[in-house]
């Protein structure tokens, strides 16, 4: 005899769905479905040098500029926001892309410009611009006493 995938009244599956649905998460036909993330998650995320700045440069398609957040303490860059699911789902069948709280922390190891960094939003990708500090030439004065 094949039983029937059905959820029975009062189940566990019934009051996952029934909850799920209350939170306004995607409930799918099948018995499964795509966990959600609870913790920020993070970004695909190269550092590099160029002659005059430190790069960050942070995969995160589908944001608008007012979604990030960019902060610099001491030698510890952070990076964050919130990526959106932008329109509701049924359900999934596959579930790659995450959604939610991310972070992306990067440890600096050059002396920084602070005032001068600039962060620009293109194409997918963040890109944070940090300037580093030029070396200080310190000259060397003679002081002869010939008394």
């Amino acid at each position: 005899m094949i039983q029937a995938d059905r959820e029975t009244p009062g189940s566990a599956d019934q009051v996952y769905s029934e909850m799920l649905t209350l939170l306004g998460e995607p409930v799918g036909n099948q018995r499964w479905v795509a966990a959600r993330q609870h913790q920020a998650w993070h970004p695909p995320t190269d550092v590099y040098e160029t002659d005059d700045c430190v790069v960050v440069k942070v995969e995160i398609a589908g944001m608008e500029d007012k979604d990030f957040g960019i902060s610099l303490d001491g030698k510890r860059l952070t990076i964050s926001g919130i990526r959106r699911d932008p329109a509701p789902k049924l359900g999934y069948q596959q579930m790659e892309i995450l959604y939610g709280s991310f972070e992306a922390h990067v440890h600096l190891t050059r002396a920084i410009e602070e005032d001068k960094i600039e962060a620009t939003y293109q194409n997918g990708f963040l890109y944070v611009y940090l300037p580093k500090v030029k070396p200080r030439t310190v000259p060397v004065t003679s002081t002869e006493d010939f008394s």
